[in-house]
């Protein structure tokens, strides 16, 4: 047996290639030929596929190649010259995307959080700390505030945090962005109350992940409002996120958005991360960050984890102290029973 299959691999939720359905899908068109960049009959059905499922008939849905990507592209197009965006310290745009955001000009703010969620609270403090300020003009303004749903932590925000969240910044004249990379795990855990209807209502914008929820690769952006950037498909262009074949993305999507696959996909990581959490409970050790979605965080010492990255490859968060740190075990779309035993064997 090769290593390949004796190692197991926990350390994150994109390390497979994408659902059987994509796979043959793409296998079956793979030979026609279509109009490029997200103009083909397959990218427009999976539009209409998401608008229907936000209940947002008129939204301005957009394919793009990757988080990053996406991320460096809506925040770029949000915001003008002058502006920064607001976002927990531990944020993917702060922490794990290599200075992208100031990269394309925009500094990111950044605000205390708890479990990975900011507050509306602390959205408000920050706007007044900066308007109270005589010398304002010589900073950075706050032009959006940028959420993760789930967060790095694999917490989530309630209905009632986005809509207090969403009040503060419409109150305040800046955009709300929320980046969905692994949203299907979200939508999928029983304690979520927050819809792709209530994303679409209470959102500037937003993005449905794919790439860590089941396809290849690939993000849909979603513009409740179409006049909110309307100009955003060169801007996607400038940033080199555009794909030529788009139809790679569309016929991705339009599978995902057919028969409920995209629901399914998220329920499976949600069952087999509560299994390990159980586990973990179970067998007396001490859980990280508790959160209901798809990544369990765990406390373990220095030898433990030697041992247990031995046999399985597991995602390195932070160090606790001298002698312990946090681990990450992240469940997908394609985590098996098998895999999940194999896993508590070891623990």
């Amino acid at each position: 047996m090769s290593e390949r299959t004796e190692r197991l691999y926990f350390a994150s939720d994109y390390m497979e290639g994408a659902h059987p359905a994509i796979m043959q899908r793409l296998l079956e068109t793979n030979l026609e030929k279509t109009v490029g960049y997200g103009l083909d009959p397959y990218s427009e059905s999976a539009r209409a596929k998401i608008r229907e499922a936000c209940q947002a008939p008129e939204a301005m849905v957009h394919f793009l190649v990757g988080g990053t990507q996406t991320n460096a592209t809506v925040i770029d197009a949000l915001l003008k010259s002058y502006q920064g965006v607001v976002s927990a310290r531990t944020g993917h745009i702060n922490v794990h995307e290599a200075g992208a955001i100031e990269f394309g000009g925009h500094k990111v703010l950044t605000i205390a959080e708890k479990d990975g969620k900011v507050t509306a609270e602390g959205v408000e403090h920050c706007l007044m700390e900066y308007w109270k300020d005589d010398n304002h003009d010589h900073m950075v303004m706050p032009g959006m505030v940028y959420l993760s749903q789930p967060t790095e932590y694999g917490t989530i925000y309630s209905l009632s945090e986005l809509k207090e969240i969403s009040r503060v910044c419409h109150e305040n004249g800046i955009y709300l962005y929320v980046d969905g990379a692994r949203l299907a795990y979200a939508l999928a855990c029983q304690e979520n109350d927050v819809t792709l209807p209530d994303l679409a209502r209470y959102c500037d914008a937003f993005y449905i992940g794919g790439t860590k929820c089941g396809a290849l690769f690939g993000e849909a952006v979603v513009f409740s409002n179409p006049k909110t950037v309307p100009q955003f498909f060169t801007i996607v262009k400038q940033h080199g996120a555009l794909l030529a074949k788009g139809r790679m993305a569309g016929i991705q999507f339009d599978t995902l958005f057919t028969d409920g696959l995209y629901d399914e996909i998220g329920e499976n990581a949600i069952r087999m991360a509560n299994q390990v959490r159980a586990a973990l409970r179970a067998k007396g050790y001490e859980q990280g960050i508790e959160n209901p979605t798809n990544q369990v965080f765990l406390i373990v010492d220095d030898a433990t984890q030697a041992r247990l990255c031995e046999q399985v490859e597991l995602a390195f968060m932070e160090r606790v102290d001298d002698r312990h740190v946090m681990m990450r075990i992240a469940t997908s779309w394609a985590t098996t029973q098998e895999d999940i035993d194999r896993l508590i064997a070891l623990l």
